[in-house]
């Protein structure tokens, strides 16, 4: 059986890329749409650490670690990679609209076993389809918009999603490029002690605030029997969780998020 975690971005996340172009640190993408993702070692090393008191539980849920001289074992539980379900961009006409495409919904749907029939493109739950979305970077025109009233079936109905109420889906290549030119880009430069420039300066990207993820998790054919209660474990462990942090820049407040579980 498979369960989910989704994650609400408190603040901007950054895990970095294995390509670096320029003066520009990537973010994590994933290889075949080239979109942001959280890795899966990433989100499992955050909630090992999490325990790391409790050396029992730590070992029975994510497996040994060569420190712990201990053979090498695989843990109970296991943890797939987080994808973006909506993520937000600037509208001069609507504040910040929400954004996703049938692809991500599409991915979303399989996992979660949901009949539900996919928004065609440019569905939208929050205009009379009688006036254009001014987007940042984007005019979607009037004439284009199709009303969306089943809108809830595509958005988890919890207290975290609230805020998330403006909705358009895009077609994939079009979402594609607004996620990459909607995400957070922050220059860094070094200073010496003078305060004046120190060589040069480079932006690192990161998933914006407000981004709505999710990952699925469940339970590896390692556990034997031990199903039951390693569930309960990791339950236990993310409620005693609810807002994490993951990936770099913690001292400046990047990377929060709040986490909450599904379970089928």
């Amino acid at each position: 059986m498979i369960d989910y975690i989704y994650f609400y971005l408190l603040s901007p996340l950054h895990t970095g890329g294995t390509t670096q172009e320029g003066n520009l640190l990537g973010i994590a993408r994933e290889s075949h749409t080239n979109l942001p993702y959280i890795p899966s070692s990433t989100i499992r090393g955050k909630f090992r650490s999490s325990i790391a008191e409790q050396k029992e539980i730590q070992s029975k849920l994510f497996g040994t670690d060569l420190k712990d001289g201990k053979e090498l074992e695989q843990g109970d539980i296991w943890i797939g990679d987080a994808s973006i379900l909506w993520l937000p961009v600037p509208s001069l006409s609507h504040s910040v609209v929400w954004i996703s495409c049938p692809m991500l919904l599409n991915r979303w749907q399989r996992l979660q076993n949901n009949t539900s029939q996919l928004p065609a493109e440019y569905s939208c739950n929050f205009t009379n389809a009688q006036s254009p979305i001014y987007l940042k970077d984007a005019i979607i025109k009037a004439e284009h918009l199709k009303q969306w009233s089943s809108w809830k079936e595509f958005v988890p109905q919890t207290s975290e999603t609230s805020t998330i109420n403006r909705l358009l889906v895009l077609p994939d290549q079009h979402c594609t490029t607004l996620i990459q030119m909607s995400l957070w880009r922050q220059v860094k430069i070094k200073l010496d002690e003078q305060k004046s420039v120190d060589g040069g300066f480079r932006y690192e990207e990161a998933i914006p605030p407000d981004t709505l993820m999710y990952l699925s998790w469940g339970i590896t054919s390692q556990a034997n029997g031990t199903a039951k209660q390693s569930s309960v474990d990791f339950t236990n462990l993310l409620a005693a969780n609810q807002i994490l942090q993951i990936g770099g820049q913690e001292s400046l407040g990047r990377g929060f998020v709040q986490q909450w579980i599904v379970k089928n």
